[in-house]
């Protein structure tokens, strides 16, 4: 029984670490927006969030195993905070990207099944990535010469993670099983934008981490989607985004492992000065 309750509240902790890579990945804004200088700099801060409609694969803490199948409301139930944003400075074809994420989550409570004993999960995920960016294509298509862009990022990205899980019981405390992981991982993307009309652009990219670095043997982030220009100074971007990862290290708490698929909207507002 108590193996089943701990099997219970390691699926707790497998959902809230999920949550923890659910910020979208933002892309960099190498079309100047309307208003925006053609030769001066140029600059964007944008704020994101992707809710995964569907998360499949299996999750392992301290060497215990357990299937994902989870919807929305599993994923957002134990959420407490979450930001995602990304910062960009372009000059004419050159930019420097920052993109920030930190994620806060706990929960506890009596373990089902076994009444006595009761659980405490604390789960804090942070990443910091310095990319550089290049737009290798500019020019007009279609009969109306609407403009379009293609450009190519590539630079580095600091990871923090931290899942700990306690049970307690009627004879104590048990050890404490997961802990700190910390790794620095290679992150490459492509990105193209396409103007449909004075507001209206489209937007697909594609992104891919991790390469082994830390224990993350890829990381992938795709989307397709709209942005809309209402203000000269505010665009929302809005669109469909697909995740995968597949991580696994050895903590001295033992193995530490995912390897998981996630899709679903997202949207995000960016602001252009």
């Amino acid at each position: 029984m108590l193996m089943k309750s701990l099997v219970y509240a390691l699926k707790i902790i497998c959902v809230s670490t999920l949550c923890c890579f659910t910020a979208a990945t933002v892309s960099a804004q190498s079309m100047p927006a309307r208003g925006q200088s053609e030769t001066d700099w140029r600059y964007s801060l944008g704020l994101f969030s992707f809710l995964p409609v569907s998360t499949t694969g299996t999750s392992t803490i301290s060497g215990r195993s357990v299937p994902l199948d989870l919807d929305l409301s599993d994923v957002l139930s134990l959420l407490d905070f979450a930001l995602a944003g990304k910062f960009e400075a372009w000059n004419d074809n050159l930019g420097l990207i920052v993109d920030a994420n930190y994620v806060s989550i706990g929960a506890d409570g009596p373990l089902p099944g076994t009444p006595a004993a009761t659980f405490s999960v604390n789960v804090r995920q942070k990443w910091l990535a310095l990319l550089v960016a290049y737009r290798v294509a500019d020019g007009t298509y279609g009969a109306n010469n609407q403009r379009f862009t293609f450009d190519v990022q590539g630079g580095a990205r600091w990871n923090s993670l931290r899942q700990t899980l306690k049970v307690t019981t009627t004879g104590g405390a048990l050890p404490t099983a997961g802990g700190d992981k910390d790794w620095v991982e290679a992150v490459i993307g492509a990105r193209g934008m396409w103007r449909l009309n004075d507001k209206w652009t489209t937007i697909a990219s594609i992104d891919l981490g991790g390469f082994g670095a830390g224990g993350n043997k890829l990381q992938v982030g795709a989307k397709l989607g709209l942005d809309v220009q209402p203000w000269d100074n505010t665009s929302i971007e809005f669109g469909y985004q697909y995740y995968s990862m597949d991580f696994s290290t050895t903590l001295s708490t033992g193995v530490m492992a995912y390897d998981t698929t996630q899709h679903g909207p997202y949207v995000g507002v960016k602001f252009f000065f």
